[in-house]
Formats: structure tokens, C-alpha cells, sequence
């Protein structure tokens, strides 16, 4: 089965706690702390891998976590660092963000790989809290958040070249004629139903050549299979458009072209403006004096396209088409594309977190409560039996100007306030 898109949930390594311990050894008075840091949580990391050619693994398993750090060891032991997770995913494949849409990254290259979610940092022992007034500082880092996020996966098909055209007008007797793919064959509509890849061996050449299946009328509205596999012509540097020059359907070869060339357009300009070749196919049932094919001809000429006559199941005119197929992407490649325009994500913005050392206040009732998310790392690294513990957490609602907040929300003394799971009673001398 192709599968060409997928959502997942990933979540990086959560940082190890930093350690509280103090020396314990003879003949050492006063050892003083030696809490060691926590390690560091792992990455979530995306990489290309050119054996893998579909999103199928996805289907099956949505939830991808890194491997926490490890908390610090007494005797200024570090903790280790959590095992990066790597996933691996078919090249051409856009990882994106799926609370704002916009695009992590677009892996296109064999070993390509970003990071998707960095993991917390680790976080300090007690030893780093010592000073000349606090020698004994009973109290350590809580390791740092780890991320956590939904991204969805793109996958869109790698070629070189691209057939296009309406279902079955020849699009897979073509492309196994001219490569050794072997795509399902049968003389009805939607044979087709997933982008088939072939290689093509022309004279000292090579490329892949794409079947890009279920283009009909409406394609870009998502009729048919639409634009589940439009996307996949994005990647493509020049398209054949495959036409039944014989009509044998009962449909016009004009009309044809036209309806697709129009979806191509609605799709996307940047789509109909590749370098393309139009292969008039199935000419062993007309005649190439016929006046049909000589007006088909003269009219797509008459808009800047070369008109191949083929037949594709036996090979007549296929060498042809394939040369000039060859000779288009040789200039395609003296003109390379631009990159596409996708919107990225921002990944400086996401890692500072502007709004990480806010303090948020809010009334619950009678209830007065303190959230945020530096805040919860410092509360998670409280020690509640200690004062100068409970002083640096004070300290730090008040700096952030949290009392004032709550103060405006019309705290008055002996009023509760809550930080998280623990509640004490305001006092002004507090």
C-alpha cells in the first residue's frame, strides 16, 4: 500500500534532575554539597532515507518519544545524557508543524536530517548553588521540559519526469516501455492508484520517470484522486502529457489537453509553466494523415508544446520521446528551479520561548493561582523543608511581579495563594 501522508505525536527526552547531596566520607568535616547535573533529554531528529519509499511504518505507530536524561549522583557524578531518537522517513518528505501549518523542513536528500524537538536541558546539582552566605544549599535544578508536538508527513514522489494525462490514455504503458517498472495495466479507469517510479536509460543517461495518477476534470478540487496526487508533480523538472490521439473513448484529444492543461494551471502556475512534451499516443489505431491528428497537432504546437506520436505497447516512437525528454532536462538543469515557497517554521522563536519565564495570575474561586513555566521548574526543584529553597522560589514571584498581579486581582492578606499542588497564606511580611 502507498501511503503518502501521515500524523504523528512526538516528544522529546525530558533533562535529568540535578542531584542534593553533601559529603559523606571519614576525616572529612564539613564536606559541604556535591550534587552533580542532570543529563540532558534526548532529541527528536527526522532523516532521509533513500530506502524507504513510503509513509506505510506511520500507520501502524503514531507516538515517537527520546529517551529522558538522567538525574545527577552524589560525588559531582553527571547524569548521562538521554538517546536521541532518530525517525526515518522516504526522501521528499515535508515534516509540518500542525498547530501553525507552516513547514519544519522538506527533506529532499539522502541523510538530510533535522532536529524536531530538542530535549530539556539537564538540570544543576546543588554544588552550583553554593556561594560564600549559602554553603549548604539543600536544593537542586529540576531538569528542563521536554517537547512535545504534533507534525504531520508529506510525502511527495521524487522523478525527474512526470506523465501526466487523463486514466487510461497510456500513462503505465508508457512508463514500462521505456523503464523496467512493472505497473498494473488493464483497460479501465483508476488502474493507477498510486505514483509508480521507473528509471529510463537513455544513450550515456539516466532519469526517473514518475506515472502520476488521477488527474481528471475538478483534479485540483480534490475529484478523483485529485489532489492526493497533484502534489506529486511539484517535484517533477519536465512533464510528458500522454493524450489518446485516437479518441477511442469518445473524447476530443483538444479537449483533453486543454482540461488538463487547465488543472495543472488551477493546481498550480508554477506546475504548468514546467518544460513539458505532449505524446499523442495510440496512433496504431488512426492514421498520421488524419486530419484529427494533423488539428491536434498544429494546435498544441500553436502553444509552445513538441508533439511525440507513440504507441507505447509496442515501442513505436517511445525512443524518441525519451531522447527529448533527456534533452529537456539537460536545459532544465542550466535553469535549476526555486525553492519552493513554503512558510517556515520558526525554530530560534520556538527555542527561546518568550513566554517561558512569565508568571500568569489568575483567581479560581477564593483561591488566588500562580502558573508558568519557568515557575514550575523552579517549584519542581523546591525543597519545602529547606528556607533558603523556599526564599529563592519567593524571590522569583516577586521579581517576575506576580504579587502585584495578584494584588490587582484583589489578594488581601490571609487570602490563599496556590502554586500548583501547594497552597500558603499571603502576609505582608512575607
Amino acid at each position: 500500500m502507498f501511503v503518502d501522508r501521515a500524523k504523528i505525536q512526538i516528544k522529546s527526552g525530558k533533562g535529568g534532575n540535578g542531584c542534593v547531596s553533601f559529603r559523606r566520607e571519614p576525616f572529612v568535616p564539613e564536606g559541604g554539597p556535591d550534587g552533580g547535573d542532570g543529563g540532558k533529554g534526548g532529541d527528536v531528529v527526522f532523516q532521509a532515507d533513500r530506502n524507504l519509499r513510503t509513509l506505510m511504518d506511520f500507520r501502524y505507530k503514531r507516538k515517537y518519544e527520546a529517551e529522558n536524561g538522567q538525574d545527577g549522583m552524589r560525588k559531582k557524578k553527571f547524569g548521562k545524557n538521554g538517546k536521541d531518537l532518530v525517525i526515518k522517513v522516504p526522501m521528499g518528505t515535508v515534516v509540518i508543524d500542525e498547530e501553525t501549518g507552516l513547514v519544519m523542513k522538506d527533506l529532499t536528500e539522502d541523510g538530510q536530517c533535522f532536529i524536531a524537538a530538542r530535549g530539556g536541558k539537564g538540570g544543576k546539582g546543588n554544588t552550583n548553588f553554593k556561594n560564600s552566605v549559602r554553603q549548604a544549599p539543600n536544593f537542586a535544578e529540576a531538569g528542563g521540559f521536554a517537547k512535545e508536538r504534533s507534525v504531520i508527513l508529506e510525502m511527495k514522489v521524487i522523478a525527474d519526469v512526470g506523465l501526466v494525462g487523463f486514466p487510461n490514455v497510456g500513462k503505465s504503458s508508457l512508463l514500462a516501455t521505456a523503464t523496467s517498472a512493472q505497473p498494473k495495466i488493464e483497460n479501465y479507469h483508476f488502474t493507477t492508484i498510486a505514483p509508480n517510479l521507473g528509471v529510463v536509460q537513455i544513450y550515456d543517461t539516466s532519469f526517473v520517470m514518475a506515472d502520476i495518477a488521477g488527474i481528471i476534470e475538478g483534479a485540483h478540487k480534490g475529484l478523483g484522486l485529485g489532489l492526493k496526487f497533484l502534489k506529486h508533480i511539484e517535484r517533477t523538472r519536465v512533464l510528458i502529457h500522454v493524450v489518446d490521439a485516437s479518441g477511442s473513448e469518445g473524447r476530443d484529444p483538444i479537449e483533453d489537453f486543454d482540461k488538463i492543461m487547465a488543472e495543472l494551471s488551477l493546481y498550480s502556475k508554477r506546475v504548468a509553466e514546467k518544460p513539458m512534451l505532449v505524446a499523442a499516443n495510440k496512433m496504431d489505431m488512426i492514421d498520421e494523415d488524419d486530419p484529427k491528428y494533423f488539428e491536434f497537432k498544429e494546435y498544441v504546437e500553436n502553444k509552445g508544446c513538441r508533439v511525440f506520436p507513440i504507441c507505447a505497447p509496442i515501442n513505436l516512437g517511445v525512443h524518441e520521446l525519451m531522447a527529448a525528454a533527456a534533452e529537456e532536462l539537460r536545459k532544465a538543469a542550466m535553469n535549476p528551479p526555486e525553492d519552493d515557497d513554503y512558510e517556515y517554521f520558526d525554530f530560534d522563536i520556538d527555542d527561546r520561548e518568550p513566554d517561558f519565564k512569565e508568571v500568569y495570575a489568575s483567581k479560581e474561586g477564593d483561591v488566588y493561582v500562580l502558573t508558568g513555566k519557568q515557575l514550575q521548574k523552579i517549584f519542581d526543584s523546591t525543597n519545602f523543608n529547606d528556607m533558603g529553597s523556599l526564599r529563592y522560589l519567593y524571590k522569583y514571584v516577586e521579581k517576575r511581579g506576580a504579587i502585584e498581579k495578584l494584588l490587582d486581582l484583589g489578594l488581601e492578606e490571609g487570602d490563599t495563594i496556590r502554586i500548583f499542588d501547594y497552597e500558603f497564606e499571603y502576609w505582608d511580611e512575607y
